[in-house]
């Protein structure tokens, strides 16, 4: 994979988006592998395949395994799959293999919420160098995807995977680093495990060893070609012999079964970057010249806080940037003992990027000073869609629609418009108490799960499509009475079960790939389901 994707224009892995929020990684870090070793900028991924749950999922359920990707190395997003159709068929052609990012999809208006978190998170990501410590050598045989990590990587450590045609032609040693053409720099470098090696190879680490390198890994005792055979042989056991038995110039060569703490501890490397936890919070690291670029990212269902402690890099600011939102604000770096900390929560498969950098912004703690719950009666209104008619209905609370017993209600898959009933106090007369708009208050709505886009006043404030769905609509409001009203699109899926138990003439959706072939299945949850607030902080 290294070789023939290094000989492409643009190289690519791929991932599948699975259930509850899981994902099946296909060549991820082969694909980032190959992008850094041969110094390609974009890496790209095919994301969010599907084997399954076609109507059923959400860019909420799809980012964490964008999230994931991003650990790898992927760092430029090809949505999978568009089915271009000609016709008004609702919600129409789809396959099985694929996410219906398509315009007959019911939340397709709302795709820029996600989209805009991608392009941010790809171009931040494009940005000066990964960095890692280790490159696994995968050796000459073939066929060969990627290496084997033995030792195994330890935790706060990133690394690649590296080939012969790179530490042949585009390989130096600068101050102990295995340094490439392409910018990268490792501190070590581990050889596969077996016994095997072309001499020309072993010459060529030899060099590099000699130069000032750091190895790890087995003593080849043949060469794996007929080539020159047997005299390949002897040369392979003698050049070993040499290495293996202490004669490493300026570099030095670990026996197989070391450990890379052991050789961290021994070089004097840190780590990269700490994260308190289980595993479950992971990290990516690029660096340019003015900044250091950290990825986090939590894997699981559950909030955490996270501190995370990184290898001193000589700056003197934090900002923590949010791609889901495109803000950004100073957070406090605390130093000691060769380490900067970091702390911060995440939701609930929750990201963001800490960016490291001297002329970071202040740091600044905001806290609750007011929350206000908008109240019902509620307002829908259900747009026409897929040969159903417009139709409004009055709700005393925000409830799920598929336990309504109108089934209008309870199949619609569609957007709606949702606001409080007008003339109720406290619903539309959402009151912003003075200050509001001075700095030292900022006002934040949050509209409950799902894709929606929120308007105050008339205005459109943005939408949320992920936790925390929380939304600064600080530029939108105004002292005294605000309207808000919240656009929300659901899924196809109720719809497609509801039409489902209808004569097939008489159903306004079609599509070739009905998840709702199956009675038994589930209406999913759907609709606004509370509470809305809006908090002031300060």
């Amino acid at each position: 994979f290294l070789l023939y994707g290094g000989q492409s224009d643009q190289v690519a892995g791929e991932f599948w988006a699975g259930r509850n929020h899981t994902e099946i990684d296909i060549e991820c870090k082969d694909a980032s592998s190959c992008g850094h070793i041969y110094g390609k900028k974009q890496i790209w991924a095919e994301s969010s395949t599907s084997g399954d749950m076609s109507f059923q999922r959400s860019p909420a359920m799809l980012k964490p395994g964008v999230d994931n990707s991003f650990i790898a190395g992927i760092n430029a997003t090809l949505l999978h799959v568009y089915i271009q159709q000609p016709d008004e068929r609702m919600p129409g052609i789809s396959a099985w293999f694929g996410t219906e990012f398509n315009r007959h999809n019911s939340w397709f208006s709302f795709m820029d919420l996600y989209t805009d978190y991608l392009r941010r998170s790809n171009y931040l990501l494009q940005q000066g160098d990964y960095v890692a410590d280790v490159a696994y050598f995968i050796g000459e045989d073939a066929p060969k995807m990627a290496g084997i990590r033995v030792p195994e990587i330890p935790e706060g450590y990133c690394y690649d995977y590296i080939n012969a045609e790179v530490l042949h032609k585009y390989s130096r040693v600068e101050d102990g680093c295995l340094v490439l053409d392409s910018g990268m720099r490792y501190r070590v470098l581990v050889l596969p495990p077996q016994t095997t090696m072309r001499p020309e190879m072993l010459e060529c680490i030899a060099a590099l060893v000699r130069d000032g390198l750091t190895v790890i890994g087995p003593q080849p005792v043949k060469s794996p070609s007929l080539q020159g055979w047997p005299d390949a042989d002897g040369r392979v056991c003698a050049l070993a012999e040499d290495l293996w038995g202490g004669n490493c110039g300026k570099g030095r060569i670990y026996p197989e079964g070391t450990s890379l703490e052991t050789v961290f501890a021994d070089l004097g490397i840190a780590p990269d970057c700490i994260l308190a936890g289980d595993g479950t919070v992971r990290f990516v690291h690029r660096h340019v010249a003015d900044a250091d670029i950290f990825f986090i990212a939590n894997s699981e269902e559950h909030p955490v806080d996270v501190k995370a402690s990184f290898r001193d890099t000589g700056r003197s600011g934090a900002e923590l940037w949010d791609a889901v939102t495109g803000s950004r604000r100073g957070i406090a770096l605390e130093g000691g003992a060769g380490l900067q900390t970091v702390s911060f929560p995440l939701e609930s498969f929750g990201s963001t990027f800490i960016v490291l950098r001297d002329d970071a912004m202040p740091v600044r703690e905001l806290k609750p000073a007011e929350s206000i719950t908008v109240e019902g009666p509620w307002e829908v209104g259900f747009d026409a869609v897929a040969g159903n008619g417009a139709f409004t209905a009055e709700f005393p609370a925000l409830c799920d629609w598929a336990g309504s017993e109108d089934e209008r209600i309870r199949y619609f898959s569609g957007t709606a418009a949702i606001t409080a009933k007008p003339g109720v106090t406290g619903a539309v007369n959402v009151t912003v108490t003075s200050g509001y708009h001075q700095e030292t208050i900022r006002v934040y709505i949050s509209p409950d799960d799902g894709r929606q886009k929120v308007r105050i006043n008339g205005e459109y404030a943005g939408g949320v499509w992920t936790a925390p769905y929380t939304l600064d609509i600080t530029p939108f409001v105004h002292e005294g009475i605000n309207r808000i009203e919240v656009d929300l699109a659901n899924n196809w899926l109720n719809r497609l079960i509801g039409d489902s138990r209808l004569p097939e003439a008489e159903r306004g959706t079609w599509t070739h790939n009905n998840p709702a072939g199956d009675r038994d299945i589930e209406l999913q949850p759907s609709g606004l389901l509370g509470p809305v607030t809006v908090c002031a902080l300060k």
